[in-house]
């Protein structure tokens, strides 16, 4: 702490004045600071003198600054600005009062089901636009999670993030911080995609509802070794007054194959929110291909109960064997021939299939028990959710089918596709703190939001003109998709303009009582002879009569002496000496 303290009071490129030390990390060290420029406090993340020259450790603090750079939401820390000189590598963001979701699990213990899920459904919304703009976190734990006083979560420390179309920082052992949270592909050094943060959420989430981690071991390896072929033990076996819910969806997060997890923060997050509004849900979680499921160690080496185990043999030719293979390929080739041909000609045969009339189902309010109604019935139902202002959360705006066409089912056995399209209500973004911002780009910045500006513009002291005063509503605000913003940009300081009098023939009384009346300064002066203008007046003014001009401009002035005086030559003869005094 204190080989840092050295920079408390220093000001880093003649804007950000550090405060304080916050606090110290393996790479970084966090001050508050104030922002000179934009008159507010900030946080500055600087690499340590220690590994201010490694590339690895500089690549992921540009990479952290990139990522959070294409990335704009109320649970997402921003970042400000970012330097990366020689001497000096610091990101400027956002000032965050709170503590880390990981102390405060430590001090509190077991979270309760409303904490936990008022927690996931906010870190979810953040990993959804994350993922939107192609960006994986990686390094999703309770660790990179802060939590305001206000309740309100971010999710910081972007620094390994996965950009689209560019280079990625190598996942070193300092990178990945912690192997309890990295999902089976990430141990195991395979391709990733979103899907991981889903897994590395549930794993947090499990930290919540038990107070423990899933997998603990003595090395980071065997942990990681852990990620891949270890369950988990369900969190209700830890803490039995989770509901059946929750647990479901701990553990469907969690599954090894991430094909068998949730697929997207949105579809992770609708049941989130279903479970939100009713603790009492219990899901109908897909069926698991056995062969996906992982087994735990003690098992890798048992074979599935109904599978015989094959005892070596010999080696010899592989001749029967073929001719077996053939042989079997040959018969199912008629056998089905046969079938085919027998229902081609078999007239008799009785059709199963029953014609349906699709319902209209826009309009209404989406609702499980609606899905299982519409499910016990004909219909595969599939939900996709869509913000829009125009609807009511929860109300279905469109479907595929259309109403009243026919489709053809067999009972029990084949069922009609239905998409319904769900409206998951406005979507919202919090507005900025665009003060002292070009009011062009602030325009486009809104507009890429979704959000309507609206200009007005002010005078202000010393905004410069054309950049943004404030906004109305102001900083900070959740707002809705479509709603207008009104920017006030300065148009400069508040000019007055006074009319210049005609000011010739006044004298030098007369001229600074009508610079006073008429709020303009006086300039230059000069003085000339003149043989039209009598001696001390004016003669010319530097402003044009009768124009306007800035109150306190000032007035040049040409003054007269009066006529040029005439040479004269001097007569020594005619001088009489001066007579001496007598004595």
């Amino acid at each position: 702490m204190d080989s840092f303290e050295k920079y408390v009071g220093q000001v880093f490129d003649k804007r950000y004045r550090i405060i304080k030390v916050l606090g110290i990390g393996g790479m970084a060290v966090v001050f508050e600071a104030m922002d000179m420029l934009m008159r507010r406090n900030v946080a500055v993340k600087m690499l340590k003198d220690e590994i201010n020259n490694d590339t690895q450790s500089v690549k992921r603090f540009i990479n952290e600054s990139k990522a959070v750079a294409m990335l704009s939401h109320p649970n997402i820390v921003n970042i400000f600005d970012v330097s990366v000189k020689d001497d000096l590598k610091y990101i400027v963001m956002e000032l965050v009062e709170g503590i880390t979701l990981k102390n405060y699990i430590l001090k509190k213990g077991v979270l309760g089901f409303h904490e936990i899920i008022n927690i996931t459904e906010q870190i979810l919304l953040a990993l959804e636009h994350a993922h939107s703009k192609g960006i994986v976190h990686r390094d999703i734990k309770p660790q990179n999670i802060m939590m305001l006083k206000n309740g309100t979560i971010k999710v910081a420390d972007f620094g390994i993030a996965k950009l689209p179309n560019a280079e990625t920082v190598t996942m070193t052992d300092k990178a990945i911080g912690t192997v309890f949270y990295i999902s089976p592909e990430q141990a195991s050094g395979k391709a990733i995609d979103r899907r991981s943060d889903i897994y590395s959420l549930g794993v947090t989430m499990y930290e919540m509802a038990t107070g423990k981690l899933p997998f603990v071991a003595d090395s980071p390896v065997t942990v990681a070794i852990m990620q891949v072929k270890n369950t988990p033990m369900p969190p209700r076996e830890l803490n039995p007054n989770i509901p059946v819910g929750l647990e479901q969806i701990i553990m469907g997060a969690m599954e090894k194959n991430p094909d068998n997890r949730f697929q997207s923060a949105s579809q992770m997050l609708r049941h989130v929110v279903q479970l939100k509004n009713n603790p009492h849900t219990v899901f109908k979680m897909p069926k698991v291909d056995e062969n996906n499921q992982a087994q735990p160690d003690n098992s890798q080496n048992e074979l599935p109960p109904n599978v015989k185990k094959l005892t070596p043999k010999s080696s010899r030719s592989m001749f029967p064997v073929i001719a077996g293979v053939a042989t079997s390929f040959l018969i199912v080739c008629c056998v089905s021939a046969a079938v085919v041909l027998m229902k081609l000609f078999d007239t008799t045969t009785t059709d199963l299939s029953q014609q349906i009339t699709i319902p209209e189902l826009v309009g209404a309010v989406y609702s499980e028990s609606l899905e299982e109604q519409l499910e016990s019935q004909f219909y595969n139902v599939e939900v996709e959710y869509k913000y829009d202002n125009s609807y009511e959360r929860n109300e279905i705006i469109a479907q595929d089918p259309l109403p009243d066409e026919k489709r053809k089912v067999i009972p029990e056995k084949q069922k009609c596709d239905l998409k319904l399209t769900v409206c998951w209500g406005a979507e919202t973004v919090e507005l900025g703190d665009y003060a002292y911002e070009d009011a062009r780009n602030v325009k486009i910045e809104l507009q890429d939001l979704g959000l309507i500006a609206d200009i007005v513009n002010e005078t202000h002291e010393y905004i410069s003109e054309g950049c943004v005063i404030r906004t109305e509503p102001e900083s900070g605000t959740v707002m809705t998709v479509g709603e207008h913003v009104t920017l006030y940009v300065s148009s400069g300081p508040d000019i007055k303009y006074v009319t210049v009098p005609d000011f010739r023939g006044c004298d030098e009384a007369a001229v600074m009582k009508m610079l006073e009346w008429n709020e303009l300064g006086l300039g230059n002066v000069k003085y000339e002879y003149s043989d039209t203008v009598a001696a001390g007046l004016v003669i010319e003014q530097s402003r044009g009569i009768d124009s306007k001009v800035p109150s306190g401009t000032k007035v040049d002035f040409v003054m007269s002496l009066g006529p040029e005086p005439e040479e004269t030559t001097a007569d020594t003869s005619l001088a009489v000496e001066p007579e001496l005094p007598v004595e």
